[in-house]
């Protein structure tokens, strides 16, 4: 079911890439896009204006449908999955507090559990 549904994912990003592709450019402040191009000078169903129609109403499908398949995904990603949680380990056995740090001795291999004078004399 998970590779059905990832194939799906990938055609609906496919035809989304070629929809935005499709789509007139509005970067007419930098000197491109804009320009001329389109079904010709009559009206008609693939007009300037029916052909941005069609192709917003396309990408917004998409879209949809694109944000459906993910979360489909994810649903079905969890499903499968046999390794426990990171959360489900945080009040478990495995976990071991740390060893609190001895104190290290001098030299000769003593240790207190005394503070040592400070090295440096305060004046």
């Amino acid at each position: 079911m998970f590779q059905i549904v990832l194939v799906i994912y990938l055609l609906i990003v496919l035809a989304m890439i070629v929809v935005v592709l499709l789509q007139r450019s509005e970067g007419g402040a930098l000197g491109i896009g804009g320009g001329g191009g389109g079904a010709g000078g009559g009206g008609g169903f693939l007009s300037g204006r029916g052909t941005a129609n069609l192709l917003t109403r396309t990408t917004a499908i998409l879209a949809a449908c694109f944000m459906a398949t993910a979360i489909v995904l994810t649903i079905l990603s969890g499903v499968d999955r046999d390794a426990p949680s990171l959360l489900d380990n945080l009040g478990g056995e495995q976990m071991q507090p740390l060893a609190p740090l001895e104190p290290s001795g001098d030299a000769g291999g003593t240790t207190s559990s005394e503070p040592s004078a400070p090295s440096v004399p305060v004046q």
